[in-house]
């Protein structure tokens, strides 16, 4: 069994264990693969265990590794900043972006996927901690962008993604978190028919499955540490 093999299973654990121990329906919270900088070798090694779903930050990084690979059998996710001039490729390569802000990128992402294509899904990054170096919409912002982009055709918004600021403390995890599933359910309640919480990390997807998590971005606890 490959490191990465023996990583993932561990993930798997993980999840299964805090989906029991926080009340959440077992397989409710999904395993997003965050392969940048991993080779499409890498990625084939964790497809060979089950894995289907890859997030990646930079479009000239996964192109290629998308090329060396057969699109059918992966639903690639963008997680990184979207510049205005990437958004073709993006919107015609990408199943997922979980990063968006701003509407005049996500009125070029729907422009611009193609027709034959169905609408791209789609999570608001919000900046849940107020970090003026972080991207994301405040949450006060977030109501009115949020009915901006359900107005779009070619474009499904599908839930919220946020990366908190760091923190070790347990119960300062969870209450970041909570913040954000306080949003989702704010726009659920408005009527917005969200299913998607993208949220956690290596360090904090225990806090982000007891509020609510549907999805956890992995990445170094499958692949091992990041080449220099």
């Amino acid at each position: 069994m490959t490191d990465i093999a023996v990583n993932l299973e561990k993930i798997r654990a993980r999840i299964r264990q805090a989906e029991q121990q926080y009340h959440r329906p077992p397989g409710s919270v999904g395993l997003l693969a965050v392969s940048k900088s991993r080779s499409a070798d890498e990625i084939l090694s964790a497809m060979a265990c089950g894995q289907r779903e890859f997030g990646e930050n930079y479009l000239q990084e996964a192109i290629p590794k998308m090329d060396a690979l057969d699109a059918a059998e992966v639903r690639w996710h963008f997680i990184g900043p979207i510049q205005s001039n990437k958004c073709r490729a993006i919107a015609e390569r990408f199943a997922w972006v979980h990063s968006l802000d701003r509407i005049k990128v996500a009125q070029r992402l729907n422009d611009m996927r193609p027709a034959t294509a169905p609408p791209l899904n789609i999570c608001i990054e919000v900046n849940i901690s107020d970090e003026s170096t972080k991207a994301g919409i405040s949450p006060e912002d977030l109501p009115a962008f949020a009915v901006a982009i359900n107005k779009l055709p070619h474009v499904r918004l599908r839930g919220l993604m946020a990366m908190p600021k760091p923190c070790s403390d347990f119960t300062g995890q969870r209450n970041a978190f909570q913040r954000l599933y306080e949003c989702y359910a704010g726009l659920n309640a408005e009527g917005m028919q969200l299913d998607t919480l993208s949220m956690g990390t290596t360090d904090d997807m225990e806090a982000a499955i007891a509020e609510g998590s549907t999805m956890v971005r992995i990445g170094t606890a499958i692949f091992g540490p990041r080449p220099r």
